[in-house]
C-alpha cells in the first residue's frame, strides 16, 4: 500500500488530500462545520438564563435596600438594568459558555472570576468617571456576591453534568489515534473517568498494530489515513492523539489542517497520565511550544500551611467528635474482650515507622490467623483482602462499613505522623517488598483518607490503588485535598469497597 510504503521510507504520514511531499498541490477538501451537540446548547442556554436571573437579583436586591430613594429615572434603576445584560455578556466574552470548559478543571471558575473582576473594575471606573455616585452596596457588595454565588452555581450544574455522563449521557465522540498500546490505554483511562464526558467511539492505529487492537477492543478500528472518514461516518466531534512517533508533527500538523472548518476538537495526549495539569506549562521558544513539566514539591511553605491546617482541623474534630468517639469506645469494649484500641506498626514518611491506632474492630488474635486464612484472600497485590472476614466482629463490621474505626488515627494526625489526606499508610511487610516506583508513595505522610479512599478504597486492584497514591504524591495541592476531603463523606455514606 502506498501508505505503508511512505511510512517504511521517511517514518512520516501523508494523508490523502493534504499538503505534503505526495501531493504537494492538493488542496484540503472542505468540511461542514458541524452545530454543537443539543446538550451543549440546552445546557449553555440554561446557564445564561440562571446566571441572567442572578444579576437581576443581584440588582433587585440593592434597589430594594434604597426603595425610598429609588424612581425609574435615577442612575441606580438604570445601572441595574444595564447589569442584566453586562453579566452574561462578560461570561461570555471570557470564555466561560464555552463548552470546552464544561465539566472539568478549573478555567471554568478562572473565567467566571475573571468575568467578576471585570465587572466589578469597568463599574467602579464608570462611577468614578462618568461622575455616577454609583452605590456603594453595588460595587462592593452586590457584584462580588454576584460572582460569588455563579461561582456556586457553576459548582451544583458541574455536579449535574457529572451524574448525567455517569449515565453516558452529555458524552463528547472521540476517536482515538496512535500507536497501538499508548490507543488502548488512553482509550481505558477515559472509560474509567466517566467525568471527563469522552466516549471512545473508534480507533486509528498504523497498520502493524490493527490486528491486535481490533482483537483487544469493542469498536470500530481503521488506519491512519482513516481518521477524518470514520470520524465523519460516527459523528464524533473530538480526535485525540497519543504522543507516539507515527503522530508526530508533520502527521499532526496535516491532521489539524483536514479538520480546519469542520468543528471537531484536536486534542493531544503529551503521554504524562499521571501529571497534573498545575504542574504543566507551554513555553513558547522562537516559535517552538514545548512542554514544561514542574518538579513535585515535598517541601515549602505550603508543607507548612497543611501541616497547621492538620493538627488543628484533627484537633476540633476530636472535640466535636468526642460523644460518638466515646460511645464507639464503649460498644467496642462491651461487644467483645480486648482493648478498645489496635495498636499497629506502620510505615510514614521517608521509611519511619509509627504506631497507628484504631478502634478494634476484630478478635484479639487476628494476626495469629493470617496464615490460616491466606487461601481466601482476594488480593491481587500486597495487601490481605477478605469480603468477609470471620474475624471482624459485629460491631467491627458496622464500624468498618462506615470508616468509624479509623476516627482514633486523628489522634495520629495531631501528633504529626500522619495527615489527614495521603496515601494509605503500609505495613513494614507490603514496604520491604516495594519496588522502586512503589517506594515514592513513602515521600509524603499517609494519610487518614485519600485518592484511594474516594475511588473505591477495598474494591481496588492492587495496581490501580498504587497508581492513586502515586498521582497524590506527585501532584500534591491544597487545594486536591481540600477536594477530596470534601469527597471523603459521600464515599463514607456509600461504604463502597468497606470490609
Amino acid at each position: 500500500m502506498l501508505l505503508d510504503r511512505q511510512q517504511a521510507s521517511s517514518g512520516e504520514v501523508i494523508l490523502p488530500g493534504l499538503p505534503g511531499r505526495a501531493d504537494a498541490g492538493a488542496r484540503p477538501r472542505p468540511l461542514t462545520r458541524r452545530p454543537a451537540p443539543s446538550w451543549v446548547r440546552s445546557y449553555t442556554a440554561a446557564l445564561v438564563i440562571v446566571e441572567t436571573l442572578l444579576a437581576g437579583a443581584a440588582g433587585a436586591a440593592v434597589l430594594l435596600a434604597r426603595a425610598d430613594q429609588i424612581t425609574p429615572s435615577t442612575r441606580l434603576f438604570w445601572a441595574a438594568l444595564v447589569l442584566l445584560v453586562a453579566w452574561p455578556v462578560l461570561l461570555g466574552a471570557t470564555g466561560a459558555y464555552s463548552e470546552r470548559v464544561y465539566g472539568t478543571g478549573s478555567d471554568e471558575y478562572r473565567r467566571v472570576g475573571r468575568a467578576g473582576f471585570m465587572l466589578v473594575a469597568l463599574a467602579a471606573l464608570v462611577s468614578y468617571v462618568g461622575a455616577l455616585d454609583l452605590s456603594r452596596s453595588l460595587v462592593l457588595v452586590a457584584l462580588p456576591a454576584l460572582v460569588l454565588v455563579t461561582l456556586l452555581g457553576r459548582v451544583a450544574a458541574r455536579w449535574q453534568l457529572r451524574h448525567l455522563r455517569t449515565r453516558g449521557l452529555c458524552t463528547k465522540r472521540v476517536v482515538v489515534v496512535g500507536r497501538g498500546g499508548s490507543v488502548l490505554e488512553l482509550r481505558r483511562l477515559l472509560q474509567r473517568e466517566h467525568s471527563a464526558g469522552l466516549d471512545v467511539v473508534a480507533l486509528c492505529v498504523p497498520p502493524a498494530d490493527r490486528s491486535r487492537v481490533t482483537d483487544a477492543a469493542d469498536v470500530p478500528v481503521g488506519g491512519l489515513d482513516q481518521v477524518v472518514e470514520l470520524a465523519t461516518r460516527l459523528g464524533a466531534d473530538t480526535i485525540a492523539v497519543t504522543s507516539a512517533s507515527e503522530t508526530a508533527a508533520q502527521y499532526l500538523r496535516q491532521l489539524s489542517w483536514q479538520l480546519e472548518g469542520s468543528g471537531m476538537e484536536l486534542l493531544v495526549a503529551p503521554g504524562l497520565i499521571e501529571v497534573a495539569g498545575p504542574r504543566l506549562h507551554i513555553r513558547p521558544f522562537e516559535g517552538l511550544p514545548l512542554l514544561a513539566v514542574e518538579q513535585p514539591r515535598f517541601e515549602g511553605w505550603q508543607r507548612m500551611v497543611k501541616g497547621a491546617f492538620d493538627r488543628t482541623t484533627a484537633a476540633l474534630a476530636i472535640v466535636v467528635l468526642s460523644p460518638l468517639l466515646v460511645g464507639i469506645a464503649l460498644a467496642v469494649r462491651l461487644s467483645s474482650p480486648g482493648p478498645v484500641l489496635f495498636r499497629q506498626e506502620r510505615i510514614g514518611i521517608n521509611g519511619r515507622s509509627f504506631t497507628m491506632l484504631k478502634f478494634r474492630s476484630m478478635v484479639v488474635d487476628a494476626d495469629n490467623r493470617v496464615d490460616e486464612l491466606s487461601e481466601s484472600n482476594i488480593s491481587d497485590g500486597l495487601l490481605f483482602k477478605l469480603r468477609r472476614d470471620p474475624r471482624v466482629t459485629p460491631v467491627g463490621r458496622w464500624l468498618r462499613r462506615l470508616s468509624l474505626d479509623e476516627l482514633p488515627q486523628l489522634l495520629n494526625v495531631m501528633g504529626g505522623t500522619m495527615s489527614l489526606v495521603g496515601p494509605r499508610p503500609p505495613l513494614p511487610r507490603e514496604v520491604a517488598r516495594y519496588d522502586s516506583s512503589v517506594s515514592r508513595r513513602l515521600l509524603v505522610k499517609p494519610g487518614l483518607t485519600g485518592l484511594w479512599q474516594i475511588s473505591g478504597r477495598s474494591d481496588l486492584p492492587w495496581e490501580e490503588a498504587v497508581r492513586l497514591d502515586l498521582r497524590y504524591v506527585e501532584n500534591w495541592s491544597l487545594a486536591l485535598d481540600t477536594k477530596i476531603l470534601w469527597k471523603t463523606f459521600a464515599a463514607v455514606t456509600r461504604a463502597r469497597g468497606a470490609y
